[in-house]
């Protein structure tokens, strides 16, 4: 309750509410005004710098007008100088565009030339090429045509070697031409594997019979006899059978035709005293010695047994190589005297040899000795010249020599 002379106001009124806040309003204000007077007090003590710095930005403010004024003069330059620049730059571009199309069109002329050198060369290349498939054509077909010509040659000795072999099968149905090809083949193989000394084609021995070749080997074994034998009806006719039982009949006929042939030689061309004590039966097919050892061992064991050895074309020549070879060192005993006796007379020789080397080297060192001794004499020699050479005329006291004059006549 607030009492105001002799009325009494409530708080809460409005009215004294109202009066509360405006009484502090005013209080404020005079506050305020308080507060101004005395920032206007400060102002004015702070207003001089400030007036001296708004006369200095004054004057900076002249000072940017004037820049301002020289900066547009420049901007104006630099405007100025940069139309200039771009159409002196106008002026280059456009002659380096100029140079350019220049260059350009020389290239291209050149290109054009290039490409029409390049395209005559080609042409000309394709033209020697084509000259030369032509003439590799023809070539071609001239060695085709010559090949044809070799082909229709080797056809005519194809049908003559036909001929012939219809020959050699008519040879060979015969069985004394049969045997005369294979002493043929005997005679080809031994001539060049032993000297033609050392053989002898049919050679008749003491009990009369004749040997396809006798090799005239030394003791032991002695000459031995190779006779040619050929059963070509049994083999043939065990090529051509095709039931087990004809192949076993032409087995059959095969062995007995063989252990004939062994035993034939066994008894004519093994001779005591005058031949070796064995023989060689010669087989002109390798077939036929291929199926006897391949089917028939028993057969060339009985072979062995009667000291009959079956050999063919190539295990003969493998044969005759050994006895070729016994032959040789037979031919070496043979010669050993006359080796011996070679040798001593080369060794004496290489005595001799030894000897006059002695002497020589005796010589040898009679004149290295002399050498040494005309060095020593030389050396001796040079030692008194080289004395000779040092010694000092001016030093001689000679005080009593006379100068004889010269007389004149």
């Amino acid at each position: 309750m607030i009492e105001i002379g002799d009325r009494t106001f409530a708080i809460g009124d409005p009215l004294v509410i109202g009066t509360l806040a405006g009484a502090a309003i005013v209080l404020l204000i005079l506050l305020l005004l308080a507060l101004s007077l005395r920032a206007a007090r400060k102002t004015a003590s702070m207003s001089e710098p400030l007036i001296w710095q708004m006369n200095e930005l004054g004057k900076s403010v002249q000072t940017l007008g004037s820049g301002q004024e020289q900066l547009a003069g420049g901007l104006r330059s630099v405007s100025d100088a940069q139309q200039t620049g771009q159409s002196q730059m106008l002026q280059q571009m456009e002659q380096r565009l100029a140079q350019v199309q220049a260059q350009m069109n020389d290239r291209l002329h050149d290109n054009a030339l290039r490409s029409a050198r390049s395209l005559a060369e080609m042409q000309e290349k394709m033209n020697d090429t084509l000259k030369g498939g032509s003439e590799k054509t023809t070539k071609s077909l001239t060695e085709l045509q010559e090949r044809l010509a070799t082909i229709d040659k080797a056809q005519a000795n194809i049908e003559k070697l036909s001929g012939d072999v219809l020959s050699l099968q008519d040879i060979l149905s015969n069985k004394q031409t049969r045997g005369a090809f294979g002493e043929i083949q005997l005679q080809d193989i031994v001539s060049k594997a032993l000297p033609s000394d050392s053989y002898a084609f049919q050679a008749t021995l003491s009990n009369g019979r004749r040997a396809d070749c006798l090799i005239h080997l030394p003791n032991p074994p002695g000459p031995i006899v190779i006779d040619s034998k050929f059963p070509l009806e049994a083999y043939e006719t065990l090529r051509r059978a095709e039931t087990q039982g004809q192949v076993a009949e032409a087995t059959k006929l095969l062995r007995q035709a063989v252990k004939t042939h062994i035993k034939h030689i066994s008894e004519r061309y093994i001779v005591d005293g005058e031949t070796a004590d064995g023989a060689i039966m010669f087989l002109p097919s390798e077939a036929v010695y291929a199926e006897l050892h391949a089917n028939l061992p028993e057969v060339v064991r009985e072979g062995f047994a009667a000291r009959v050895w079956i050999v063919s074309p190539t295990t003969c020549m493998a044969t005759l190589n050994t006895m070729r070879a016994i032959v040789k060192d037979a031919r070496m005993r043979e010669q050993a005297g006359a080796i011996r006796k070679t040798l001593q007379l080369v060794h004496r020789d290489v005595e001799l040899v030894v000897e006059r080397v002695g002497k020589l080297d005796t010589h040898f060192n009679q004149a290295r000795r002399d050498l040494d001794d005309i060095t020593t004499a030389a050396e001796r020699a040079g030692k008194r010249a080289q004395k000779l050479d040092s010694f000092e005329f001016d030093e001689l006291d000679t005080p009593e020599a006379q100068v004889v004059p010269l007389k004149r006549d």
